[in-house]
């Protein structure tokens, strides 16, 4: 169950507005993949994600790392309401 809760987290991510050279923080990514989420739905997020890396497969991989370090960076970054 958590590997389909990560695998729904980085299509979102992926298929989001925000960009490497953003730096997002937590919160930013958080509310990103909430609102890519509620926006396409998990079948919306997946046929986007298989779209781009059947039309621009390069970019799509480099985007799709970025996704994942992004993820994993995000879970060990201190939660945005705890100060």
């Amino acid at each position: 169950m958590i590997s389909t809760v990560q695998e729904l987290a980085a299509e979102a991510l992926f298929v989001s507005h925000l960009q490497p050279s953003q730096c997002p923080s937590r919160e930013t990514v958080e509310e990103t993949v909430t609102e890519m989420i509620l926006r396409h739905g998990s079948d919306g997020c997946a046929a986007s994600v298989a779209e781009e890396f059947g039309d621009h497969p390069e970019s799509a991989v480099r985007r799709m790392s970025w996704v994942r370090t992004e993820l994993r960076g995000a879970a060990h970054r201190t939660p945005h309401y705890a100060s």
